[in-house]
């Protein structure tokens, strides 16, 4: 089938969150190399992804650390600045190209607003907490299928996790594109390409062609 659609995953495929967690090293007064490899170490076992955080500070409340950052004046969401450089350039070609286009990852609410603020005509900008529905559910892809009105094998799905993006995508029907960046996309797969994923990209400049490719 054509692919009509392309949804992205947001943390390490539009966003790197190199900046968010090196100001959790800072906040708890970690060196930042400490804390990073203890992120990936925690990444191998897959545990939860404040783990790192807690280990460090056991009992904290994430939530209530980070009303103390906003507080302090210090950013606790992300902003535009930590958008991957390839990150609006891939969406505005997906759309130019005359796909429909969509956001949807386990985020915040509030990180919507990142996107639709930048006026682009998305289908759908949706964080995990405003759907009540966390990858790697079954119940999130089949939403996404739903917003879209489309047969799952004409959605293309982009993320970095073999657990929450590439494996549950393609247990869904679509084609689940593997981009590896970021902690868990080289820890997770390192330099082999996953069987479940319909292509593999380094780079969303990489995308339009594999798009085409598929259709």
């Amino acid at each position: 089938m054509t692919i009509r659609a392309v949804v992205f995953d947001v943390g390490e495929t539009l966003v790197d969150e190199t900046r968010i967690w090196s100001d959790w090293a800072d906040w708890l007064g970690v060196p930042r190399l400490t804390f990073l490899a203890v992120v990936g170490a925690m990444i191998e076992r897959t545990t939860d992804h404040r783990d790192p955080i807690r280990l460090f500070r056991p009992g904290i409340d994430v939530g209530a650390e980070q009303r103390l950052w906003r507080e302090a004046g210090q950013p606790v969401d992300v902003v535009a600045a930590d958008l991957y450089p390839d990150a609006v350039p891939a969406l505005r070609a997906a759309l130019d190209a005359g796909y429909r286009v969509g956001i949807a990852a386990n985020q915040p609410s509030r990180i919507e607003s990142l996107f639709l603020d930048m006026g682009l005509p998305l289908d759908f900008v949706a964080a995990s907490e405003s759907w009540g529905l966390h990858k790697p559910d079954p119940g999130f892809f089949a939403r996404i299928v739903s917003e879209l009105g489309l047969p799952a094998a004409e959605i293309a799905y982009v993320g970095d996790r073999l657990d929450n993006d590439v494996e549950p995508a393609a247990a869904a029907g679509m084609a689940a594109i593997f981009i590896r960046r970021g902690p868990w996309g080289w820890i997770q797969a390192g330099r082999s390409d996953p069987p479940q994923a319909a292509a593999t990209i380094d780079g969303l400049g990489e995308l339009p062609a594999v798009l085409a490719a598929l259709g």
